[in-house]
């Protein structure tokens, strides 16, 4: 059974850092682009990050970018978003996902992933 499993949520304060953690079961994490996303109250699912199957490749969205890292350890078949200096903003349930692509150096949110976790809690607050 393929499944992706987040955890490293929990309550932070305002400029907090957390690492989340997607580790994969039931399949090779190293041959999937990982994607992580987030769903705040009431708002659209956004993407966040990716990072290519390679790991050569990441993006970020904006509102992200230099305060969060993704990464992976294919030999742990896991991925990791490493989030620094939180803000109240970044609070949202947040969640990985992985999609199979040929093309081992791209990722982008944008596409449809195939495999979900069931999302991990991120609550910044003070």
């Amino acid at each position: 059974q393929l499944q992706l499993v987040e955890s490293g949520g929990g309550l932070v304060q305002p400029g907090g850092s957390l690492r989340l953690s997607c580790a994969a079961s039931g399949f090779t994490l190293g041959y999937y682009a990982i994607g992580w996303f987030r769903q705040a109250p009431g708002k659209e699912r956004e993407g966040v990050s990716c990072i290519s199957s390679s790991g050569g490749t990441t993006n970020y969205a904006d509102s992200v970018k230099g305060r969060f890292t993704i990464s992976r350890d294919n030999a742990k078949n896991t991925v990791y978003l490493q989030m620094n200096s939180l803000k109240p903003e970044d609070t949202a349930v947040y969640y990985c996902a992985a999609i199979h692509f040929p093309i081992q150096t791209m990722c982008t949110t944008s596409w449809e992933y195939r495999y979900w976790g069931q999302g991990t809690q991120v609550t910044v607050s003070s």
